[in-house]
């Protein structure tokens, strides 16, 4: 787990570990779930294995998440969002490692080098493809950025879902040149509310000091005890859009594996309720976003054996 932010001035450690808290590698799964899901589904409806357009859109949806990591810690320091004594992870502007402006112009050299890459998936997919990535540029700029920031309102976990599950599994499969079926919708939500439940574990821990930075996240409007019923649904859609899903019948009964992450789930939703530290808070971030990759692995490892056995 990361270390946790004690004050706003600290020596610098070496660039490899300020570039490690600055681009927050271990939330780089929950941009690459989409992707695995989105081949496996794409895979399965066309009969082609594209592996060009998983390697690109990995790197694609990795950069720019990134770009959206870097934004974020140097806005939440302009902002006066991250102050001394924040009890989540530690970013590089609050604690003087990085000035907001270095910051800030790696995010956007990331966004860049992020349309860059895509130009090879606009190439594949055309128009629909390059809707898709401006789209995506732009919901990541404005998280941060911009005059009214995502991230200080309540609509996070629906951007989250929106881009995170629908846009960028849908996207992947549309490049594998599969039909955008209900499974393929279903299967891109079942991958996205769990990245929706890991930020609203992480707004849930910074409640308090979000409220006295003027932000509004859904965490503080809906209160602890309703957040947490948000939560227990979000693991309850998983569960039933999995079961859903494997009705459709050969190969896709294979998603039922993907059951087998639920109870890590159940886990992390049962040690929020009775989360007082915030340590136990960032545990349960961390395991939130092992429930996603977990859930989407052992789906999509149900779908290729399926496929493989049938």
């Amino acid at each position: 787990m990361e270390t946790t932010a004690t004050s706003n001035r600290e020596p610098r450690p070496g660039w490899p570990l300020v570039l490690w808290y600055a681009i927050r590698p271990r939330t780089l799964p929950l941009s690459l779930s989409p992707v695995l899901a989105g081949s496996a589904v794409g895979w399965v409806e066309s009969g082609v294995l594209r592996l060009d357009v998983t390697l690109v859109a990995a790197l694609v949806i990795a950069i720019i998440q990134i770009g959206t990591n870097l934004q974020n810690d140097a806005a939440d320091t302009l902002n006066a969002t991250d102050q001394a004594g924040r009890v989540g992870p530690l970013r590089v502007t609050e604690r003087g490692w990085l000035t907001p402006r270095q910051v800030l112009t790696g995010a956007f050299a990331a966004y860049g080098v992020g349309l860059l890459l895509g130009v090879y998936l606009i190439y594949l997919g055309g128009w629909p493809i390059v809707v898709l990535g401006l789209l995506s540029v732009l919901a990541a700029f404005a998280y941060s950025g911009g005059p009214w920031p995502i991230s200080r309102g309540p609509f996070g976990e629906l951007v989250v879902i929106l881009f995170f599950g629908l846009v960028a599994v849908g996207g992947v499969a549309y490049l594998y040149g599969a039909p955008i079926t209900w499974k393929v919708l279903l299967i891109a939500l079942i991958v996205g509310v769990p990245a929706a439940a890991v930020l609203l574990v992480n707004n849930l821990r910074d409640r308090q000091s979000d409220a006295r930075a003027g932000r509004r996240t859904l965490a503080i409007l809906l209160g602890r005890e309703r957040a947490l019923w948000l939560f227990g649904g979000f693991l309850l859609f998983v569960t039933v859009g999995l079961l859903v899903v494997a009705t459709a019948g050969p190969p896709w009964v294979g998603v039922a594996l993907g059951l087998a992450g639920v109870p890590l789930g159940v886990r992390v939703w049962r040690a929020l309720i009775h989360a007082e530290e915030p340590a136990t808070y960032n545990s349960c971030l961390a395991r939130t976003a092992l429930f996603q990759l977990l859930v989407t692995v052992t789906m999509t490892l149900g779908l290729v054996l399926a496929v493989a056995v049938g």
